[in-house]
């Protein structure tokens, strides 16, 4: 345990090194553009924007001096909080932050986990019985999965269930954009933690509750189709390569059953490469889903950042920039804290 809490220890204290050199990164980008562009870093309000008050704004934080000065005076602004003004958010980027990744959190909470459990069920399945059924349909998904452009498969999955066929006795799924323009009238309705799958419940409205799961149905069918094929395929590798181990042939010969040899010894040590892979996925669900949020309107953090771009609205990118390093450097925390549970012996590397 003491070894444990000493591996953990040391990777916080690396987290904090790393995420100072993601800071100091994406400033450097900030530097190839001029001081006007760069003063949107450092504005609060709307008034701001404007000629005479960006000009205050480059000789208040002086954008002209040296990169490290500069450097200095931003990550002061950052640890304050103040990312600048999302002009595509109409408020600052952290407010915009704030007020869209409730939507992008429900489509993880529920996408994340059925990618992780079908991902390695399917893939023990898959090394377990290979070149069977199993094995074929398990590889011909994954396949077929992994090659699914998520615009083009969210597209037709809306117009299978929204409009265009209709399919006899199939109800069409709601658009999340219609969601958010009918929950602002729902009578003593409080944002209490802004998600809508728990706000309905505490506010005693189960009928938002349903409509929010009816509005995730279709993003998490594509982003789990998607994710879930690449899983199968690294877990059933990893899989079929710890079941050629020494290890597993002694515990076969030792006479432990089948499913102690597969799930007890093979399947353990086979979550190495898999834990690794599961990390990186849900942080990158978690930075936003840009392409399947716009596809279906669904207002989080993915399409904002889209908009932002087409708008060059350079705050806003560079906050989902920031946003989305800092969840795949506390990703790798975590998977590292995880390759320490599974596998005793990294603890003393």
């Amino acid at each position: 345990m003491a070894n444990l809490m000493a591996y953990i220890v040391r990777r916080l204290v690396f987290l904090i090194f790393v995420l100072l050199g993601v800071t100091a990164l994406v400033f450097a980008v900030t530097m190839l553009l001029p001081p006007g562009v760069r003063a949107h870093l450092y504005v609060t309000n709307v008034q701001q924007l404007k000629p005479a008050a960006l000009k205050a704004v480059i000789d208040k934080f002086g954008l002209n001096d040296p990169f490290y000065l500069q450097y200095g005076r931003w990550l002061g602004q950052i640890v304050q909080g103040n990312l600048g003004w999302s002009v595509t958010g109409g408020s600052s980027v952290v407010e915009a932050i704030v007020a869209r990744w409730p939507y992008t959190f429900e489509i993880v909470v529920f996408a994340a986990p059925l990618i992780i459990f079908f991902g390695i069920y399917l893939g023990v399945q898959s090394a377990i019985h290979k070149d069977g059924l199993i094995d074929h349909v398990s590889r011909i998904f994954s396949i077929v999965g992994w090659s699914l452009p998520s615009f083009w498969f969210g597209s037709l999955l809306l117009t299978i269930f929204y409009s265009g066929l209709h399919v006899p006795g199939l109800e069409p799924l709601p658009l999340s954009s219609a969601m958010q323009d009918w929950i602002g009238n729902v009578r003593d309705f409080h944002r209490y933690t802004r998600i809508d799958l728990l706000d309905g419940l505490l506010n005693l409205h189960p009928e938002v509750t349903l409509d929010a799961l009816l509005h995730c149905i279709l993003p998490v069918i594509v982003i789990v189709t998607i994710d879930v094929a690449l899983l199968i395929r690294v877990m059933r590798s990893s899989m079929l390569e710890a079941l050629n181990k020494p290890y597993v042939t002694t515990a076969r010969a030792k006479g432990l059953s089948k499913k102690v040899v597969i799930y007890k010894h093979a399947r353990r040590n086979a979550l190495i490469p898999v834990a690794t892979l599961s990390g990186m996925l849900v942080a990158g669900l978690l930075g936003g889903l840009v392409i399947t949020e716009t596809v279906f309107n669904f207002g989080g953090l993915g399409q904002w950042a889209a908009s932002a771009a087409l708008r060059l609205d350079i705050p806003s990118v560079l906050g989902y920039a920031m946003l989305t390093a800092i969840v795949f450097v506390i990703a790798n925390l975590i998977v590292d804290i995880l390759y320490a549970y599974i596998d005793p012996r990294i603890r003393l590397d």
